[in-house]
């Protein structure tokens, strides 16, 4: 796969001990020695920290599209005034926790890209029923408080991706509502006029009632709503709608905003592949000319060899469903229903499935989002937690710009109705604490079996505390989030994965090479590198996860790799 140039910022400070119980609390090592042998499980704490747990490695934050993007539900996330509804100052309050800017502090997640669910104007708590492509809506405060974000956000090297909601309108924007009252104004048997009313052709109308077709009420005519009746499709064919959002794309770019989130791109128009991807590319065309270096992540809620077309759009990403949701990939792997080798060959054959669409794909893989069941159900029995920990790790071992749903770093729970699944932030277990939102009406009781953030801070086992020591690997590390894989077949066990990454920069040299071994069962596994020539050289452990204080720690002695169950370990060479 061809990547783009990209410029490779060296981040200047040391990492601080990653498995310090005040800091990341989720077992980071970083070794310190040539290696790390079986007495380092075997000596106490105090001596592992003295000896062991002393970073040397300097975060390798790369800006460039490989990102760790947060999706953020504002409704949801933080509440600034006491209304009960997160709002745009809210989230600028809480810019700090996904990533406060500096590399020295490690009370951060780290992440360095956020999306902003709909923001603008609506007669939903969900904003996808547009009123105005053009302002904030009330709820959420005011286009200055959207500035101020953005501003806040870069000051932070966070960027800021904006949802695009181009498939359809609310029945309440003013083009729909036009439109509407000149149908009803025609007279029996007179045909629509674009000429008289422009806006008749921004929808798909007839006279004849189809499926996914609702009646225009006071008139014999119906319009195309796949989503929902307040939600009149726009015929993406038609050129003065492009234009629009054209304008509507230069209006937020030039407001600051970083790039966009496609929403439904497989509906553009129903049935039809080949159109919907020449409609979207009309609108990355745009763009592009606008500003070339703006970001576009498409969601296209389909198999890969379905959506893999869409990046012939010249699209940069495409959310990748088969690795999500509660039988994706992740989660198969980390329920131990798939081997890791799988995992790692699936990201192979995507490989070369996308680049086959577009040379220059940036993959965006995610485990979930607003439209999924929570994470953290998707597990049961005592290794939950375990499980929970370790499929984040596995969505953020992927090359491309991971996608970290808000909350799934806390191990929220919410499935079935979609207010379940846009629950309130848990900020604290006091739900009038200060920023805690009231969450959609019609939720029911929120879940959070594994604490508030108040609480999960506080924990080295928890959740929150592994989520940030593996998105830590990937800004450590720039081969993880934009490498090829290259499997170790001869280290390699139904339960183990070992392969190796690497990252070559904009003058085709090698920046970054890492061998990463995973091992998805309930007992460790220990791995004889000498079994396969490609492990030459690696006999550095730089870095690794677990998802528990009480697992035992990974080893390398000699050729011998001991994998802790559900361990991460990331190798270096000498």
């Amino acid at each position: 796969m061809k990547k783009r140039g990209i410029a490779l910022i060296l981040g200047i400070m040391m990492l601080t001990c990653a498995c310090s119980k005040a800091e990341s609390g989720s077992i980071t090592a970083i070794d310190t020695e040539e290696t790390v042998s079986e007495e380092v499980s075997e000596t106490s704490e105090e001596t592992q920290s003295n000896k062991v747990n002393i970073s040397e490695t300097p975060l390798n934050v790369v800006d460039d599209n490989y990102r760790t993007t947060y999706e953020v539900f504002v409704y949801s996330f933080c509440d600034s005034d006491g209304d009960g509804i997160g709002d745009l100052k809210g989230l600028i309050q809480k810019l700090d926790y996904i990533n406060d800017g500096d590399d020295t502090t490690s009370t951060d997640l780290g992440c360095n890209e956020i999306w902003l669910m709909p923001v603008c104007p609506s007669t939903t708590y969900h904003k996808y029923d547009v009123m105005d492509y053009c302002d904030i809506d009330p709820e959420y405060g005011t286009m200055d408080d959207y500035k101020k974000l953005i501003e806040e956000a870069h000051n932070r090297g966070i960027r800021v991706i904006n949802d695009m909601v181009m498939n359809h309108t609310s029945s309440q924007h003013p083009w729909f509502k036009e439109a509407s009252d000149y149908l009803r104004g025609l007279s029996e048997g007179e045909e629509p006029d674009p000429e008289k009313c422009p806006y008749v052709d921004y929808y798909v109308f007839s006279k004849e009632s189809q499926s996914g077709y609702e009646k225009l009420a006071g008139s014999d005519w119906y319009y195309e709503a796949r989503f929902w009746s307040e939600m009149p499709d726009l015929n993406l064919r038609n050129v003065s709608v492009q234009n629009e959002f054209k304008d509507i794309a230069k209006f937020w770019l030039d407001a600051g905003c970083d790039g966009f989130r496609m929403d439904a791109v497989t509906s553009y128009t129903t049935n039809d592949t080949e159109k919907s991807t020449e409609e979207l590319s009309v609108f990355v065309k745009n763009v592009k000319d606008i500003n070339p270096e703006a970001y576009i992540v498409g969601e296209a809620w389909a198999n890969s060899k379905t959506y893999s077309k869409f990046y012939e759009s010249g699209i940069d990403s495409l959310f990748d469903f088969d690795f999500a949701d509660s039988e994706g990939i992740v989660a198969k792997c980390a329920r131990g229903k798939l081997s890791p080798v799988k995992y790692l060959q699936a990201q192979i054959d995507r490989d070369s499935l996308y680049s086959s669409c577009n040379e220059n794909y940036v993959d965006a893989p995610f485990y979930t989002n607003h439209d999924m069941a929570r994470s953290a159900g998707y597990y049961t029995g005592k290794n939950a937690k375990t499980s929970t920990k370790f499929a984040g790790a596995l969505n953020l071992l992927m090359s491309g710009n991971a996608f970290v749903y808000y909350g799934e770093e806390l191990g929220m729970k919410g499935s079935g109705k979609d207010e379940n699944k846009r629950a309130p932030m848990p900020w604290s277990s006091d739900e009038k604490a200060e920023g805690m939102c009231k969450g959609p009406s019609g939720m029911d009781n929120a879940k959070t079996p594994y604490g508030s953030l108040e609480e999960q801070a506080e924990d080295p086992d928890s959740i929150y505390n592994y989520y940030k020591a593996a998105i830590k690997l990937r800004n450590t590390y720039p081969a993880i989030g934009r490498g090829d894989v290259e499997i170790l077949e001869g280290v390699s066990t139904d339960n183990s994965a070992v392969w190796i990454k690497s990252w070559n920069d904009a003058d085709g040299e090698v920046s970054d090479t890492v061998m990463i071994a995973v091992n998805n069962s309930a007992e460790d596994i220990t791995v004889d590198l000498s079994a396969d020539t490609k492990a030459g050289g690696f006999r550095k452990i730089s870095d690794y996860i677990v998802t528990s204080s009480d697992s035992t720690k990974p080893s390398l002695n000699g050729d011998t790799l001991t994998v802790p169950s559900f361990g991460v370990v990331v190798l270096t060479k000498d």
